[in-house]
């Protein structure tokens, strides 16, 4: 199974502790782009995906970069951001619009904690929304009626499915195999939205816990294996 890489943008000038770093997120599996300049930042994070930001806060103009990274304006408001400084500089956390915070001299030690916090949220976020394409026949049950579909793609939250058949939205009861998972996917679900080419969007309404657990790790699975 592969790897998922991620990248991060490291903001310093201080190398001794841009080494630390950078030996710390290759072994995490992120690769490291270090930028000098805050302004410069800036303009790389509106043109460029960036999963984590770390930002050392003795740089001038750290400030006017966090102000940017807290504008509803920008796109890249919702980046993890993970701050570094001396004891007498380290702005607070509401402060920043940082989730994650650790000081100068780095600790090896609390910096790997930190920014495994950071990747581990940052996967999650993905997998959230991540849909998996796939071909597979999904069992639907309403009252009495009962139809297969077909399984287009699949997330956390629901499917795409395609079916000829015609059903109400509420009430459904869906249900079908993923590969190579030893258990049945059931749950109970609505319709969101349907097309005329006979597309149906299905939103779980409920899953039994162990179905949803199989579904996350099987959602993880994929995904890391891409």
């Amino acid at each position: 199974m592969a790897n998922m890489t991620l990248s991060s943008m490291v903001v310093s000038r201080d190398w001794q502790e841009v080494s630390v770093l950078e030996c710390i997120l290759g072994g995490l599996h992120m690769d490291v782009a270090v930028e000098c300049e805050p302004e410069r930042a800036v303009q790389r994070l509106s043109h460029s995906k960036i999963d984590a930001l770390i930002v050392d806060c003795d740089l001038n103009g750290s400030a006017k970069l966090f102000s940017a990274m807290q504008s509803p304006k920008t796109r890249f408001n919702t980046v993890p951001l993970v701050i570094m400084g001396g004891p007498k500089c380290m702005p607070s956390l509401d402060d920043t619009g940082a989730l994650f915070a650790f000081e100068k001299p780095i600790s090896v030690e609390q910096a790997v904690r930190t920014l495994s916090a950071a990747r581990c949220m940052i996967l999650d976020g993905r997998l959230r929304y991540h849909r998996i394409g796939l071909e597979v026949p999904v069992h639907m049950k309403q009252d009495s009626f009962t139809t297969d579909a077909q399984l287009i793609n699949v997330s956390q939250g629901g499917m795409r499915l395609w079916t000829d058949r015609e059903f109400e939205a509420d009430g459904l009861q869906i249900s079908c195999e993923l590969p190579g998972s030893q258990s049945v996917l059931k749950a109970q679900a609505e319709v969101v939205w349907r097309d005329e080419n006979g597309n149906v969007g299905v939103r779980f309404v409920k899953i039994p816990p162990q179905h949803q657990r199989a579904l996350q790790l099987w959602l993880a699975q994929q995904f890391l294996a891409n």
